[in-house]
């Protein structure tokens, strides 16, 4: 199956923190923080404002910066992503 995002959506899959500390120290997984850096998988068109489709300012392939638990987590052929609207986008990484 396809995501297909409508409007100023996101889908987003979350890149993976690491397991072990600079120290050594391995986390657990009720230890570790919820990751708020994500790969761009599709975009939607862009919102519909005064008429006219506002372009999106991410795209498919960009690393970015999401708010903490924002977004619809959903498993899709036993993968999980996050569909998030374009505003909860914080930052690109470069």
């Amino acid at each position: 199956m396809k995501l297909n995002p409508l409007a100023d959506r996101v889908v987003v899959k979350m890149v993976e923190m690491e397991e072990t500390t600079k120290s050594g120290i391995i986390l657990t997984a009720s230890a570790k923080e919820k990751p708020q850096i994500a790969e761009v998988l599709a975009v939607g068109p862009g919102a519909l404002k005064d008429g006219a489709v506002v372009p999106m300012s991410v795209k498919v392939g960009d690393k970015v910066i999401t708010s903490k638990y924002s977004g619809t987590e959903i498993k899709l052929d036993g993968v999980e992503y996050v569909i998030v609207s374009e505003e909860d986008i914080l930052a690109i990484v470069e």
